[in-house]
């Protein structure tokens, strides 16, 4: 078994989709759009099979949390990117851009090596080696 995917509501699938391609190499399929139901989604695939699907509606009101907020149930994504060295910069070139860097890059006590920021969202993303 493996987890096929992750969703995630957002107000711009553009906004996201180019932040999860720009940054972490996504391949962003096809757009699906439910008029009906007021539902649109798109697929964003890593190399290695992980998929995450981002999604908006106008027919239901997802709750909006605080940015970043620590919360119940699921809390963040970790992408891994390979190397400390890697990290390191894809944290310098996205905190360039103007996204929040909350912590790191740095080696936390369980081994890990990571930094975290936020997406357009505001949902926490962890940098990993």
């Amino acid at each position: 078994m493996r987890i096929e995917h992750i969703a995630l509501w957002t107000n711009d699938i553009e906004r996201c989709k180019r932040f999860y391609v720009t940054y972490f190499g996504a391949v962003a399929g096809p757009g699906y759009v439910n008029p009906a139901k007021g539902f649109e989604s798109c697929f964003l695939s890593f190399s290695d099979g992980a998929r995450i699907e981002v999604m908006k509606t106008i027919s239901l009101a997802p709750i909006v949390i605080e940015s970043g907020a620590q919360r119940m149930g699921l809390t963040h994504i970790a992408i891994s990117v390979g190397s400390k060295e890697k990290v390191d910069t894809l944290t310098q070139i996205i905190k360039a851009d103007g996204y929040p860097i909350l912590d790191g890059p740095r080696r936390t006590g369980d081994g890990y090596y990571e930094s975290i920021l936020l997406d357009p969202d505001g949902n926490r993303i962890e940098i990993t080696i």
